[in-house]
C-alpha cells in the first residue's frame, strides 16, 4: 500500500506554509530552486527548497515513502540530487537547478 494513502504519517504538521502573495504561491508546478553547485543531498535538498522544516522532518518523510523524486518513492536520505530532477513532497514538485 502507497503510504500516502494509508494515513499514518508520523509528520507533525510542520510544512511550510508561503505567505499569501508571495512569489512560493504563483506556479507550485513549475518552481525551480538554484542549490548553488553541481549536486545536493535530498534531505539537504528538502530543507533548502523549503519543502520542510527541519533535518528530521525530512528523515521522517523520506523514511515514511512521503517524497518522490522523478515521479518514483525514494527512501534514500542522502541520495545526490542533479541539475532536472524532480522532488515531490505533498502538493509541491520543484526542479533542482545549479
Amino acid at each position: 500500500m502507497d503510504p500516502c494513502l494509508s494515513g499514518r504519517s508520523r509528520l507533525r504538521g510542520h510544512l511550510r506554509v508561503p505567505a499569501p502573495g508571495s512569489s512560493d504561491t504563483v506556479d507550485r508546478m513549475s518552481d525551480d530552486v538554484s542549490i548553488g553547485g553541481e549536486s545536493i543531498r535530498l534531505g539537504q535538498f528538502l530543507k533548502f527548497a523549503g519543502l520542510l522544516d527541519s533535518g528530521g522532518d525530512a528523515k521522517e518523510a523520506i523514511i515514511d515513502g512521503y517524497v518522490r523524486v522523478n515521479g518514483e518513492v525514494e527512501r534514500r536520505r542522502g541520495r545526490q540530487l542533479v541539475d532536472g530532477d524532480l522532488v515531490s513532497y505533498e502538493d509541491r514538485t520543484v526542479r533542482v537547478r545549479p
